[in-house]
């Protein structure tokens, strides 16, 4: 089932340049499986067509407390939501919330409202760093309100700063955090992970050929980031070792390394002690020998590197684990990927295996996007269709879940 799954989700656009973003942000939802209501204010409309949300959404977009026959549509909006997400919130938008004024259909249905409320502001710095801005945002947090971004970089305006919208797959990924974390939630689909240590590995190693250049992969690490953030939200202790750079919740333990070397190390140190081992790292199979101390140059010709492979970090894992212990395995294939990914799982006493194929369209390797097969021991394969990296941890995590139930004792 899809993260989302029988959701409502109210997403609120108010009137900055970043409403463009929004029917992104909305078309993640609907893929997630949310039930999504939009929702405009007047100045929204003057950045994006009406029509556009309409034609994405669950339900055509609301703009006004007086148009249709419900005479209390913020009520019943608020009262219906699971999570309410604001994309792009702006100052004006954030005011008028943090002080309790009911201005149009967006801010009486946020005032109206228990659910959770995420908020992704996006304005220019000048405006976020204002004091009454900042005054604002702290008074909407120590209410619980949550916030996604803003980022720094490219403003409208041709200006640089922070400001900027937070992308629409990490505003997704935040809302797909908070309702998977929510007590009440309605989703019994959900499996916890509560009182379980999860060890999840990310990105691609790069093994030096001289002080310059490195032998690499295409590995973004944003799978391996993903399923850190929904092991978390489903309450795990989550430690992620990761090539690079954390975008993961504030709770999880991170270790940075490069080298294949460093991640053995790291992981054969964190391993014994988790419950659950998830290798989503693209660890490189050969590593140069002997690493160049000077820069090779050009000049002095083509320069014979000779390879060696690196440690197996994944079968040294399984084959040190302890009882109850679950390892799952990734499998970057190309061709034959149901078959390579299987003899993959039991060549190394895997629990799970997570194949995908790698040489399809907006799959893998610095994709946002998804698309693979997951095969328990001893259980026929199972595909999930191309989706957010974010629902794809939720369906691998699930599986774990499932093994973890099935093993004996």
């Amino acid at each position: 089932m899809s993260a989302l799954a029988g959701r409502t989700i109210v997403l609120g656009v108010s009137g900055g340049i970043a409403a463009y973003k929004a029917v992104d942000v909305l078309r993640r939802l609907i893929d997630a499986g949310a039930y999504v209501v939009p929702v405009m204010t007047a100045s929204a409309g003057r950045f994006i067509g009406a029509t556009t949300l309409s034609a994405l959404a669950s339900e055509p977009v609301m703009t006004s407390m007086w148009e249709g026959p419900d005479p209390i549509p913020h009520t019943r909006l608020g009262r219906r939501a699971d999570v309410i997400v604001v994309a792009p919130a702006t100052a004006r938008l954030i005011g008028a919330y943090a002080n309790g004024l009911a201005t149009d259909l967006l801010t009486n249905t946020l005032i109206a409202t228990t659910a959770p409320v995420v908020l992704a502001p996006a304005m220019h710095t000048e405006m976020w760093e204002h004091p009454a801005v900042v005054h604002n945002i702290a008074t909407l947090m120590s209410r619980g309100v949550e916030l996604v971004g803003p980022g720094s970089g490219r403003l409208a305006g041709g200006d640089s700063g922070v400001g900027r919208m937070a992308e629409p797959a990490d505003i997704v990924a935040r809302v797909i955090d908070v309702t998977t974390c929510r007590s009440d939630s309605p989703a019994p689909s959900v499996k916890r992970l509560d009182g379980l240590s999860v060890l999840v590995t990310a990105g691609g190693t790069r093994e030096p050929i001289d002080p310059v250049r490195v032998l690499a992969n295409r590995s973004s690490g944003k799978q391996g980031h993903a399923i850190a953030a929904e092991a978390h939200a489903r309450g795990a202790a989550v430690t992620l070792i990761t090539t690079v750079e954390p975008d993961v919740p504030s709770g999880v333990a991170v270790e940075r390394v490069e080298t294949a070397e460093q991640m053995a190390d790291a992981v054969f140190k964190a391993a014994s002690s988790v419950d659950v081992v998830v290798m989503a790292a693209a660890v490189a199979d050969f590593r140069p020998k002997v690493a160049a101390s000077d820069k090779l140059k050009k000049r002095d010709g083509v320069p014979e590197i000779v390879l060696e492979p690196t440690v197996d970090i994944l079968a040294g894992v399984a084959a040190a684990r302890r009882p109850g212990q679950t390892i799952v395995g990734f499998a970057a294939e190309t061709e034959d990927v149901v078959v390579n990914a299987t003899a993959k799982l039991r060549h190394k006493g895997l629990d799970v295996i997570v194949a995908n194929d790698v040489s399809a369209p907006l799959v893998g390797f610095g994709h946002d996007t998804n698309a693979v097969t997951i095969i328990r021991k001893d259980h026929p394969a199972s595909s999930v269709a191309r989706a957010e990296k974010r629902v794809i941890a939720a369906h691998v995590l699930d599986a774990v879940v499932a093994a973890r139930q099935d093993a004996p004792g």
